[in-house]
């Protein structure tokens, strides 16, 4: 059942979620937005806004190259995730990726984070991939298109200061240092495929929504969700379906959010399926979104080359609410 709804002016650039202050944060499609190569048209962004239960935008910030991830923090300020070009003695030293494909105007674009004030535009921090990994360390899937490196979906910030991020195309998930822009911690391919959504739990572990495309030594692509230790890197929790492990599978998006009651909402992105697991792994909720769209009209007519011509009820990522983290909003009895 519908209860509310926002009517916007741009559509859906990945992700959105409410506040703590009831507003919604929604990352909408910038609409003068370069075409920098096709994929982008699908998952790009750049119109950052805070949105009240009325609709009513009251803080915006925009970037045109802007993508995936934004974060708005509780002071208004926001986190997120954007592009820069590389030169063509950077894009050299990128490794991995298929031979002869960058972007169509030959670049490869590389990731930065940045850290604004909508208010002033002002940029308080920034962090830029090329500056501060090795691409020796974090070369491409061999798999991947060499148009865009590393494919950061998402940028969370910790309680000690320091940025926690998810590096799709490399398999990896890394802490950044905030003082120094340094990789501090590093989650590799032997572990994480292809992953999204990788958060900071009240214990201090990493939440992680495994997708499990191309991942190393199996046979069978399978999706999980797991909790690693952040010291150790140990899994200390981990879900996947047990009676058939490809029955759950999203080669691409998809969230893990750790509940108030220990409980986790896992997000099936591809098949539009949201389901909550107990600590033990038994399913106690599930819907699935009964509504379709296509990605026609993105100035991308390649995407329907590749599987995305058709209409399909994906979703990004989802989060659950307590009544209570949403006043405003009255509820039927």
């Amino acid at each position: 059942m519908e209860v509310h709804r926002w009517d916007l002016p741009y559509r859906p650039g990945r992700h959105a979620r409410i506040l703590p202050n009831g507003n919604l944060a929604y990352n909408g499609a910038h609409p003068d937005a370069p075409r920098l190569f096709p994929m982008f048209q699908k998952y790009r962004g750049g119109v950052m806004m805070q949105v009240d239960p009325s609709g009513k935008v009251v803080q915006e910030h925009r970037d045109p190259l802007a993508h995936h991830d934004q974060h708005h923090l509780d002071n208004g300020e926001v986190l997120y995730t954007t592009l820069q070009p590389l030169t063509p003695e950077q894009a050299q030293s990128i490794s991995g990726g298929i031979p002869s494909t960058e972007a169509p105007d030959g670049k490869v674009y590389a990731d930065c984070i940045k850290h604004v004030d909508p208010k002033d535009g002002r940029e308080i921090w920034s962090w830029s991939a090329i500056e501060h990994l090795d691409p020796k360390v974090f070369p491409l899937n061999p798999h991947y298109a060499r148009e865009h490196w590393p494919l950061i979906n998402s940028v969370y910030p910790l309680r000690d200061g320091n940025i926690l991020a998810s590096l799709r195309s490399v398999s990896a998930v890394v802490i950044i240092s905030r003082e120094t822009g340094k990789v501090i911690w590093h989650l590799d391919s032997t572990v994480v495929a292809q992953q999204h959504c990788a958060s900071e739990l009240a214990n201090g572990n990493i939440l992680i929504f495994d997708n499990g495309t191309f991942r190393h030594h199996e046979s069978d692509t399978f999706t999980r969700a797991i909790e690693v230790q952040r010291h150790t890197k140990e899994i200390v929790w981990e879900y996947r379906d047990r009676s058939f492990p490809s029955a759950f599978f999203t080669p691409f998006m998809g969230g893990a959010q750790r509940l108030g009651n220990g409980n986790t909402l896992i997000t099936e992105a591809v098949f539009g399926r949201m389901f909550e697991v107990t600590s033990d792994g038994t399913i106690c909720w599930e819907y699935i979104n009964p509504n379709f769209a296509t990605y026609k009209g993105l100035g991308a007519p390649e995407l329907a080359e590749i599987g995305f011509g058709y209409p399909a009820n994906t979703i990004f990522r989802a989060y659950k609410y307590t009544s209570e983290q949403i006043p405003w909003l009255c509820l039927p009895n």
